[in-house]
């Protein structure tokens, strides 16, 4: 009896590690490291940006509650600080980006409400002002980014899929529409950006998981089709409410959701315009996760899996081979 309850426990731990790291992950390039936990509730589809060495987390949804606490990372201690709460509607799914040294957060969902207004944040003084509001309409799942001094928001949810996107000039404190990119309506899709580029793809629309991929260049604001997310049959990316950022010349997806959590990682080369498969997230796989780059180092946190959400936060060190002892 007391070796048949030995053995049923080693499958069911094998079964368990089986559903968070990959059969091939000590082949892998790509190591994940734990760092210093959030000190804030448990969330899921908190906004994050970072300025200089630093990296903000702002709001998120409990699973009971909307939040609005706002609090600060520093990589290079390990450590966070709680800042000035946002003074908006507390709320989830809302987007977020930097321009000139100050933070910008707007759009989301209150529980009841689509929003559309937008804040900036002065990472000197910790405080925020309320700014024009974003000029599409209320929305959440939408995504922003910054590109050569200006903020952009475009696709998300209004009560139905949308594909427009706005363009912000800090300077004059104004919106302007610009042309959208080709392709289907989505929400709940990706974006990072190299240089001066923004690159964009996944998400849901009416049910259907999108696989097109697209790049906006901020200084000729032209849109240019890249090569699919299910290239020629050699991967498929498609998903929902993935984690994406940037290293150095390289960009990377992680995580998200396709009827059922991933954990998976991918690595986008501009050069190639190809992917290839990285260490998958080293803890439970994870939808609506945040993430952010400072100093060419990257990290995901928080998420959730299921009603489960997390305060954990892991460093991603693109070019080290898995590591199981850190």
């Amino acid at each position: 009896m007391n070796k048949t309850r030995l053995l049923i426990g080693v499958i069911i731990g094998v079964f368990f590690l089986g559903g968070c790291i990959s059969d091939d992950v000590t082949t892998s390039e790509g190591n994940w490291v734990r760092r210093s936990y959030f000190e804030g509730s448990n969330r899921s589809n908190a906004a994050s940006f970072s300025i200089g060495d630093r990296a903000f987390v702002m709001g998120g949804y409990t699973g009971e509650d909307y939040l609005n606490d706002f609090w600060e990372y520093n990589s290079a201690g390990d450590y966070w600080i709680k800042k000035a709460d946002f003074p908006g509607q507390a709320r989830s799914n809302a987007v977020a980006f930097t321009i000139d040294g100050k933070g910008y957060v707007g759009t989301g969902y209150d529980g009841t409400n689509k929003l559309n207004d937008f804040w900036e944040y002065d990472p000197e003084n910790d405080n925020w002002i309320e700014v024009a509001s974003f000029g599409g309409t209320a929305r959440y799942n939408a995504i922003g980014f910054s590109l050569v001094g200006k903020g952009y928001i475009g696709t998300g949810y209004d009560g139905s899929e949308q594909k427009d996107f706005w363009q912000y000039d800090p300077t004059s404190n104004t919106w302007s529409q610009i042309i959208s990119m080709g392709g289907a309506k989505r929400q709940s899709a990706m974006v990072f950006v190299i240089g001066d580029i923004a690159y964009i793809g996944t998400g849901i629309n009416n049910g259907s998981y999108e696989y097109d991929f697209w790049a906006l260049d901020g200084n000729s604001m032209e849109w240019a089709r890249k090569n699919d997310l299910d290239y020629d049959d050699d991967y498929s990316l498609v998903r929902s409410e993935a984690s994406a950022f940037s290293v150095g010349s390289f960009g990377y997806l992680v995580a998200g959701s396709l009827g059922s959590i991933l954990g998976s990682t991918w690595e986008y080369d501009p050069e190639d315009d190809l992917w290839e498969e990285k260490t998958p997230l080293e803890a439970v796989y994870r939808a609506g996760a945040s993430a952010f780059s400072v100093n060419g180092r990257a990290y995901v946190l928080l998420g959730r899996s299921s009603s489960l959400r997390f305060d954990d936060i892991y460093e991603f060190q693109p070019f080290v081979y898995y590591d199981e002892e850190d």
